[in-house]
């Protein structure tokens, strides 16, 4: 800054007393002014240390705006989170209260010398993450085979980095069949989501200022239901119970219900449907007790749900093996003479 511009704001001419003591010794700085940072909201404090001050003044000034912000023991600035303290008659110290992000930047003590001297000292303010609710992905339902491309925004100083997880542990798909465990990046492209892929993802920004944040996207997969019958054909005996499974699978979740010979079974005293759901899995059953002749045909397990319907067929048929299944595989697998050597 110039010299007249200082002389300007402070009223202070070149002819003064501490001037014409061309014998005297100028001040001098005792120590370079130490760079600080200091988390938002916090107390910031720069300090300046000046031997042989004399009758010369001191000011602290902000260098981006050239604003003097304090002469001496007054604070010129309006800024009332600001103060000046004179300490151990050599430093004078710049006390910044709860500080915030606009304060970050280059602070000057300058001495009021011809020339004038002066030396600078940076303020960094460090801001810890916070996740921007836009552009950052809400909850999303996509169809199965469509592209999904999940984003995440934050600010914070430093720069947060972002970091994809799912919240289960489970693999996140990338590009070319790649599977891994987390993503670097905001923006996370999952091509061609298939329902593996359904479930909470995280997005995490940290930037070494704690608290790291974390923010859930939800993503939803549609897809119509499939049905897998993993026996087709069972044989059962009059008055034997049997249980008749099928597995499906569907989102949203599908109403199941069973059919013998076209028409709807209902719970009764002798048939008894049921569901385990997990997820978008399920398992239907269909329990039937003291099997009669008219148990006997084709059953059919059926899926509906808001994107399509399937069915898969059952046979039962009239067995005289009074084995039931379990028995037939201990006696086939368990029950073994053992050989002597």
């Amino acid at each position: 800054m110039k010299n007249d511009w200082w002389n300007c704001h402070l009223g202070w001419g070149r002819g003064g007393k501490h001037q014409r003591k061309r014998n005297r010794d100028l001040p001098k700085f005792g120590e370079p002014i130490q760079n600080v940072t200091v988390p938002i909201g916090r107390e910031a404090t720069l300090s300046c240390t000046i031997d042989n001050l004399q009758t010369y003044k001191i000011a602290w000034l902000r260098v981006d705006t050239q604003t003097i912000l304090t002469i001496q023991n007054h604070v010129i600035t309006k800024n009332h989170r600001m103060s000046i303290t004179h300490a151990e008659k050599r430093s004078w110290v710049l006390k910044i209260r709860d500080v915030k992000e606009s304060d970050k930047g280059w602070y000057m003590c300058q001495i009021n010398t011809d020339p004038m001297k002066n030396q600078v000292g940076y303020l960094d303010v460090v801001v810890p993450p916070d996740i921007l609710d836009y552009p950052t992905s809400t909850d999303m339902v996509v169809r199965e085979g469509s592209n999904v491309t999940l984003k995440c925004a934050a600010t914070g100083s430093p720069t947060p980095t972002i970091t994809w997880r799912r919240e289960g542990g489970e693999p996140i798909s990338l590009a070319g069949g790649k599977e891994v465990t987390s993503f670097n990046g905001s923006v996370l492209t999952i091509p061609r989501v298939n329902r593996l892929n359904m479930g909470a993802y995280l997005c995490i920004a940290s930037n070494g200022i704690p608290p790291t944040i974390s923010k859930r996207v939800m993503l939803i997969v549609h897809f119509p239901p499939m049905i897998w019958i993993q026996n087709q054909l069972v044989g059962a005996a009059l008055g034997q119970s049997i249980t008749l499974d099928c597995q499906s699978e569907a989102f949203p979740k599908s109403i199941n219900y069973w059919m013998l010979n076209d028409t709807i079974i209902t719970p009764g005293e002798r048939h008894e449907p049921s569901t385990y759901e997990n997820t978008y899995r399920v398992v239907m059953r269909l329990t039937i007790k003291r099997v009669e002749n008219v148990d006997f045909g084709s059953y059919k397990c059926v899926a509906k749900n808001s994107l399509g319907d399937t069915d898969g067929a059952i046979k039962l048929y009239h067995s005289t093996l009074y084995l039931d299944l379990e028995d037939a595989f201990h006696e086939a697998f368990f029950f073994f003479p053992t050989t002597k050597k």
